[in-house]
């Protein structure tokens, strides 16, 4: 049997590529997928304060979106690579992905907020802050947004 025309190699290392990046973002996609689990399971506990502080709440809390944040958009961002996009800021990536349907019109307003309250997380000192952004990041719509990114890059990964 003979080779195909016009370079058969090609197309072994094309394959081989999309099939390294679909492994990629999958990978990425699982880290994102536990980050929210974690954050999901901590807004929704209702007895944490059973056993923990009001400060060691907010600080678990606002950690947990911190970590279902940066996996968030750096899982878009790969998904977005893939399809020929480059973006190397979460704005960026919140605005394509956007662009992409991947995240709903409903949300888009979110998501600027989002990486407000993760650029504050890092410089928190006072109480009083800690607690505006705790009082954010645990609302339905910010943890709907999240989910919803989610369930769309799933949907992109089956």
């Amino acid at each position: 049997m003979s080779q195909p025309k016009g370079g058969g190699g090609v197309s072994v290392f094309y394959d081989q590529k999309v099939f390294m990046e679909r492994e990629k973002f999958k990978r990425i996609f699982e880290k994102f997928e536990k980050a929210l689990e974690k954050f999901k399971r901590i807004i929704q506990s209702k007895y944490l304060s059973d056993f923990l502080n009001r400060d060691l709440i907010i600080e678990a809390t606002t950690k947990r979106f911190e970590y279902t944040f940066e996996s968030m958009w750096k899982t878009l961002k790969e998904h977005l690579r893939e399809e020929g996009v480059e973006c190397s800021t979460p704005l960026k990536c919140f605005k394509e992905a956007f662009k992409a349907g991947i995240i709903d019109e409903q949300h888009e307003s979110l998501f600027p907020e989002m990486i407000e309250k993760r650029n504050l997380i890092v410089h928190v000192y006072d109480s009083e802050q800690a607690e505006n952004i705790y009082e954010f990041i645990k609302r339905e719509d910010v943890f709907s947004a999240i989910k919803s990114v989610y369930k769309q890059l799933k949907r992109l990964l089956t």
